[in-house]
């Protein structure tokens, strides 16, 4: 039986707006942790670090609660390392959260530390290359110690950077912004383009692990759910409409990627319950996690 530790961050602090905060108590009362039980798993609820909501800040417009995401990195690490089942279920929060669960990986012992990082967007902005100061859209430039960083966040953690550049896959990305698309071009960054894994949502996770994960000792999947048409599933924070991929393409392609032997952790960001127009979704969504999860 897998054993699943499931641990919520209700953070939007690296957020563009609040929302996100509320997503670890909406799913648990869609019935995740019921629903993973009757799957056949053995599922751990740790409960929920202290709730942080967005407001703006002002004193740091262009990193917005800079020292806030720092401290909920921190705090998620110790909670990751802390668990000892066979995935780490982390349930965000804004994207920023994953930056606390790969140092958490980290953090138990020896071994390669890879990250599929699914998201229509590489999260590899700066400070000073985008207006909008939101941390959420900068994680992964901070994870990699781009020159342009905050080294706040950069150097928060025992290990600096989090991660080399061939320590991440992209996997569902889109365009992006053009000094993330130098970036990713300059670092040799492998991804997987939303358009071939719209084609073949399991054959594309399938190469995309077959590619990168080989010495992987422990491998993170990385969830933000604006990879997913907002017109499918209402409930990105992004509301990317008519872009992305559908519902039903995110959860196979998952299903292969959680399946992997090395899967330690899997976190899920962005999501939004306020954008639910019925409260429909939020239980489709669980579902949809549910069989991604038992899927092996």
């Amino acid at each position: 039986m897998r054993t699943i530790d499931v641990i919520g961050v209700p953070s939007s602090m690296g957020g563009f707006a609040p929302g996100q905060e509320r997503a670890p108590a909406a799913l648990r009362r869609a019935g995740l942790i019921d629903r993973l039980t009757e799957a056949g798993v053995v599922a751990r609820d740790r409960g929920d670090g202290e709730l942080r909501r967005w407001f703006p800040d002002r004193g740091h417009p262009f990193a917005q609660h800079v020292d806030a995401v720092r401290d909920v990195a921190l705090e998620t690490a110790m909670r990751v390392t802390a668990a000892d089942g066979d995935l780490a279920l982390v349930l965000g929060g804004d994207c920023t959260v994953e930056l606390g669960t790969l140092a958490g990986l980290q953090a138990r012992g020896p071994g390669r530390v890879g990250l599929v990082y699914v998201d229509l967007h590489a999260d590899m902005n700066a400070p000073s290359t985008v207006p909008w100061g939101a941390l959420d859209s900068m994680g992964m430039a901070h994870a990699l110690g781009d020159d342009l960083a905050d080294p706040v966040l950069v150097k928060a953690f025992a290990r600096s950077p989090l991660l080399q550049p061939d320590d991440l896959w992209l996997f569902g990305h889109g365009e992006g912004q053009e000094h993330e698309r130098e970036r990713i071009a300059a670092l040799g960054i492998g991804r997987t383009p939303v358009e071939e894994v719209a084609a073949d949502p399991t054959g594309s996770a399938e190469q995309a692990l077959e590619a990168f994960a080989g010495d992987v000792d422990h491998l993170a999947v990385h969830l933000d759910v604006d990879v997913i048409d907002f017109v499918d599933l209402p409930l990105q924070e992004n509301v990317g409409r008519n872009e992305g991929l559908s519902f039903d393409a995110t959860m196979a392609a998952l299903g292969v990627l959680l399946a992997h032997p090395a899967a330690a952790s899997f976190t899920i960001c962005e999501l939004n319950p306020d954008h639910d127009p019925d409260g429909t979704q939020v239980p489709r969504f669980v579902e949809g996690l549910v069989g991604a999860l038992t899927a092996r």
